[in-house]
C-alpha cells in the first residue's frame, strides 16, 4: 500500500508538480493550497506525512503545526521555510515536526526527507508495539555528545561528571538546538542508571488533553478511545532516566500533576486507584528561562524548586567558537554515513564561512545546512558554493543580493537591484508568486524565469 502524503502551500502549481513528483516515486499524494482546507482533508483522509509550508495565507505554520499534531499526533510534519524563518522553523522541531527543509528546494533534498520522516514514523510504530506486547521498555538508543573543546564546553563536561553520579533532579536550559537532550543523555550514560531505560517526551508536543495519560498511563475504558491498557512514559522510565523537553510548556494542571508525582513518587493511571511506585531520575529542559516564567506566574515556584537541585546553562553555538569545526566535521561524518558520500572534509573557505556564520538555530540549523551540502555537493570536499547564499553571505537575507560580490559592470548593479526587489515583494506577498508577479506588474512565466536565473525558484526542479 502506498504511503499518503499532503502537500499544504498556497502556490497551486507548486502543489502539482510535487505531487507528480512524489507520485513518480511511489508515493499516493494529494493537495491542499490553505491550512484549514488542509486540517479538512485529514479529517477525511489518513496521511502518514504532511509537506507544510510555513507561510499559509490563511493561519502561519507553528498554528497548523498545533493542530494537525492535536488531531493526528501519529503523522509526521516536514516544514518547508525560508532562511529568514529559520529560528521559527527550529522552534517547530519543538511542537513535533520531523525536519524542516528551507527554499530553494531541490528534489532529492525533498525526497530524502520524506524517506528520513516516514522512516521515522515506522521505527515510533514499531517500538510503540513491542511495549504494547512486551508491557516493558527497553533503554532508549543513546545519542552520541561530542565533547567540544571551548571552556563553555569543558566546563559542561564537568558538571555532566559531577552530576552523574548523583540522583539530584537537573534543570538543563539553553537555546532550541543547542543539544540539551544530548547532555541529559550523557548525564544517564554516565550514571549507574545506564543499563536503565532513557526516556525522552517532548513536552511541548503533548496535547493537553492526553499529557496525563502519555505521562502516567491509563486503563482500559477510562476514557472514550482508550481501547487497550496503556503504559506512561514514568512506568516505562522504570529504574532509568525520564527526560522532559520544554518543560515550560505543561499546562497548569499538568504542573499539578506532575508536582504531585515528584512529591509522593507515586503515580495512577487515568481510569486506576492503585498507586504505582516509581523510581525514575528527573532531567528537564527549557529553551526560556523558568525563574522568568515563575516571575511572570506561568510556571509553578514550588514545582520550579523541586526541580531545580541544579542547573545547566547550555551556551549557543555563536558563542563557542572553538566547536565549531569540531561539530562541522562530526555532522559531515554523520551525512557521509546517511547519504553514502565520501567527503574528506570541508575546503578553506568552506570552513571560514562556517567559522563566520552565527547559526541561530545552532546545532541543528548546523546539521541540517551540512548534510544538505553532502547531498548536493561533489568532488571530494565541501566547498563554498555547496552552501545556501543565506549561508555563505548572511547579509543578503537583508540585501536581498550578495554584496561581496565585485561590481564589474552597470549590469550586474543592475540585476542585484532587480533580485533585491523580487526578495522583497515576496516576502511581501508570503511567496505567493501570483500576487508577487501583480505587484511587479510582470506575468508569472516572467517572474519564474528571473527568479530561476536568480536562483531563487525551484519549480523547474520538480518538471
Amino acid at each position: 500500500m502506498k504511503e499518503k502524503i499532503l502537500i499544504v502551500d498556497d502556490e497551486v502549481d507548486i502543489c502539482q508538480l510535487l505531487c507528480k513528483f512524489l507520485e513518480k516515486k511511489g508515493y499516493s499524494a494529494d493537495y491542499s493550497i490553505t491550512g484549514k482546507k488542509g486540517l479538512k482533508q485529514l479529517k477525511k483522509e489518513n496521511y502518514d506525512l504532511v509537506l507544510l509550508d510555513f507561510r499559509l495565507p490563511d493561519m502561519d505554520g507553528t498554528e497548523a503545526l498545533k493542530a494537525i499534531k492535536n488531531q493526528n499526533p501519529s503523522t509526521q510534519v516536514i516544514i518547508i521555510t525560508g532562511y529568514s524563518d529559520v529560528k521559527t522553523a527550529v522552534d517547530c522541531i519543538k511542537l513535533g515536526a520531523s525536519e524542516y527543509v528551507t527554499k530553494p528546494i531541490h528534489p532529492e533534498e525533498i525526497l530524502h526527507s520524506v524517506k528520513s520522516s516516514l522512516a521515522n514514523k515506522e521505527e515510533k510504530k514499531a517500538t510503540n508495539n513491542s511495549k504494547k506486547t512486551t508491557n516493558s521498555s527497553k533503554p532508549k538508543q543513546s545519542k552520541t555528545f561530542i565533547e567540544g573543546k571551548s571552556s563553555q564546553s569543558q566546563k559542561v563536561q564537568q558538571l555532566i561528571k559531577l552530576l552523574a553520579p548523583t540522583n539530584m533532579s537537573v534543570i538543563i536550559e539553553g537555546e532550541s538546538g543547542t543539544g540539551k537532550e544530548m547532555v541529559a543523555n550523557a548525564i544517564h550514560l554516565k550514571s549507574e542508571r545506564s543499563n536503565k531505560p532513557f526516556v525522552a517526551i517532548d513536552c511541548g508536543a503533548l496535547p493537553k488533553e492526553l499529557a496525563a495519560s502519555e505521562l502516567f498511563g491509563h486503563i482500559k475504558g477510562s476514557f472514550t478511545g482508550a481501547i487497550n491498557d496503556k503504559v506512561g512514559h514514568f512506568e516505562a522510565a522504570k529504574g532509568g532516566t525520564l527526560f522532559l523537553d520544554e518543560i515550560g510548556n505543561l499546562t497548569y494542571d499538568n504542573q499539578v500533576k506532575l508536582l504531585r508525582v515528584l512529591q509522593e513518587r507515586k503515580i495512577k493511571k487515568i481510569g486506576d486507584t492503585k498507586p504505582i511506585d516509581i523510581d525514575v531520575r528527573i532531567i528537564v529542559a527549557s529553551n526560556e528561562s523558568l525563574e522568568e516564567k515563575v516571575k511572570k506566574g506561568d510556571f509553578r515556584e514550588d514545582l520550579y524548586y523541586r526541580l531545580n537541585e541544579f542547573m545547566v546553562e547550555l551556551p549557543p553555538l555563536r558563542q563557542r567558537g572553538d566547536d565549531i569545526l569540531t561539530f562541522a566535521d562530526y555532522f559531515l561524518q554523520n551525512s557521509n554515513q546517511e547519504l553514502q558520500r565520501n567527503f574528506k572534509g570541508f575546503n578553506a573557505e568552506a570552513k571560514q564561512i562556517i567559522s563566520n556564520y552565527s547559526w541561530p538555530g545552532n546545532l541543528r540549523e548546523m546539521k541540517n545546512v551540512i548534510k544538505r551540502a553532502a547531498l548536493l555537493g561533489e568532488g571530494n570536499r565541501i566547498k563554498a558554493q555547496d552552501f545556501p547564499l543565506e549561508i555563505r553571505n548572511p547579509k543578503a537575507m537583508e540585501n536581498g543580493y550578495d554584496d561581496s560580490e565585485p561590481i564589474t559592470d552597470l549590469k550586474s548593479v543592475a540585476e542585484r537591484a532587480e533580485r533585491r526587489a523580487i526578495l522583497k515583494v515576496l516576502e511581501q506577498t508570503n511567496y505567493n508568486k501570483t500576487q508577487a508577479a501583480k505587484v511587479l506588474k510582470v506575468d508569472r512565466k516572467t517572474l519564474y524565469n528571473k527568479m530561476e536565473a536568480y536562483e531563487i525558484e525551484f519549480k523547474r526542479a520538480y518538471e
